[in-house]
């Protein structure tokens, strides 16, 4: 199983003209309990099934376990999840130190909401932060993707 390590944070500056790609994501969970989550997510033309674990105390890091699906079992999947499926369209935004971001420009309930995220192969790995970075959010978890399912927050 592998272990995710990530930073959160708000976007406050124009981001897109430093992206590489996008992709379209619908997603929604299974099961979104605070100590463990079990979303569906279709990317595109892909699908994938992921189970995450609690978060440490800093809310950086998880253990993860991700496997693609077939797009028809994820699109059946869906329709067993929890209410709130989560549109968003996810841009990535190379970093400086080789890293990259992901930024997620959400839709629906949750329209008008841009998040952030940046992988880390350590939480204290340094890296460099875009004048377009607003406030850190990790650990904060109402902007987890499963508290956002119902739309309970808006930027």
């Amino acid at each position: 199983m592998a272990k995710e390590i990530e930073r959160k944070f708000l976007v406050n500056g124009d981001f897109k003209p430093g992206a590489v790609r996008k992709m379209s994501i619908t997603q929604a969970y299974l099961c979104s309990e605070p100590g463990r989550t079990v979303r569906v997510r279709i990317r595109d033309d892909k699908a994938f099934l992921t189970i995450k674990g609690k978060s440490s105390a800093s809310g950086a890091s998880r253990f993860e376990w991700e496997k693609e699906i077939p797009v028809k079992e994820a699109k059946d999947l869906l329709k067993l999840c929890e209410p709130g499926i989560i549109e968003k369209t996810r841009y990535i935004v190379p970093e400086a130190g080789g890293l990259q971001f992901e930024v997620d420009e959400f839709y629906g309930t949750n329209a008008g909401l841009l998040l952030a995220e940046i992988e880390l192969p350590a939480e204290d790995h340094p890296f460099t932060k875009p004048g377009w970075l607003g406030k850190e959010v990790t650990g904060d978890p109402r902007y987890y993707n499963s508290s956002l399912k119902n739309g309970s927050l808006r930027s």
